[in-house]
């Protein structure tokens, strides 16, 4: 195994234990760490962008406070689609795209973390009961080697989830694969404004909290462009990580301690939209 192989690989467990961890309730989701109680991750949702009537069929407990914007309501999506949402945790996003593509749709979701799919799949059954939609299911893989058929997928969906990846090239390349022609993404995700400090990039609880992992917005712009994409468009929104900032969460208020004197955390990291189609 080659260094870079390596570190790829020890990037890839300290995120899998981290998420396992909050799965099973040992730790606190990035972003939602303690705040003020249980009711932090329906404010988080809020925040950005989800009203009640998106979230009121959610089962309880699908919404983990993982997410840093709306794809789904990005995407637009329509009844009959095929969708897919990597990174798909509890089913926050994916429970919320099944009721937008109906009975006609289906929507599968992807996980590496077996404790998240197993929250998840419990999930559907009061996704059945409070909908009446059987149109979800729930995959065990990495984002870099996606578990589905290519050109399948019509839209393809993640939230908070690719910066997360060592290998963003190849998360492109499976996204671009699995998509239809004519398909598109629809992703909320953290970028950089500027590279960040080593001490910061070097710390665990940075990549788990979505933040070490982060690249620079125009090497999104770029890597979408070299993998084959079309009709890019990239949104930074610096209000989610004010929010975070002002709601005193420990793992952000850590990053932030961590930066030169007099820097802001606001002033390197946003929340970026990306949206872009397969030709």
């Amino acid at each position: 195994m080659s260094k870079q192989d390596k570190n790829e690989q020890e990037i890839r467990e300290t995120v899998r234990t981290g998420y396992r961890a909050i799965a099973i309730g040992q730790a606190s989701p990035c972003c939602c760490s303690d705040r003020s109680g249980p009711a932090d991750p329906a404010r988080l949702a809020a925040a950005i962008g989800y009203d009640e009537e998106d979230l009121a069929n959610l089962p309880d407990g699908a919404n983990m406070g993982l997410s840093c914007g709306n794809p789904v309501a990005i995407a637009a999506l329509q009844d009959g689609q095929t969708v897919l949402d990597l990174g798909s945790g509890g089913g926050f996003d994916v429970f919320q795209a099944g009721e937008k593509v109906k009975a006609a749709g289906h929507v599968i979701g992807v996980d590496m973390a077996p404790e998240m799919l197993e929250k998840a799949r419990h999930n559907i059954r009061q996704y059945r009961e409070r909908t009446g939609l059987d149109n979800v299911e729930f995959r065990l893989g990495e984002i870099e080697h996606l578990p589905v058929a290519d050109n399948t997928v019509d839209v393809v969906l993640s939230n908070c989830v690719i910066n997360l990846s060592p290998d963003k090239p190849q998360v492109w390349k499976e996204i671009h694969r699995v998509l239809k022609s004519g398909g598109k993404l629809s992703v909320s995700d953290l970028a950089i404004l500027k590279p960040l400090p080593e001490n910061v990039r070097s710390m665990a609880a940075a990549l788990v909290g979505c933040v070490a992992g982060a690249v620079l917005v125009d090497e999104t712009r770029q890597m979408l462009e070299k993998t084959g994409f079309t009709d890019i468009v990239l949104t930074p929104k610096q209000g989610y990580i004010r929010q975070m900032q002002d709601w005193n969460d420990p793992l952000y208020r850590e990053i932030a301690e961590s930066l030169p004197a007099g820097e802001k955390l606001e002033n390197y990291v946003v929340s970026l939209s990306i949206e872009a189609r397969k030709p």
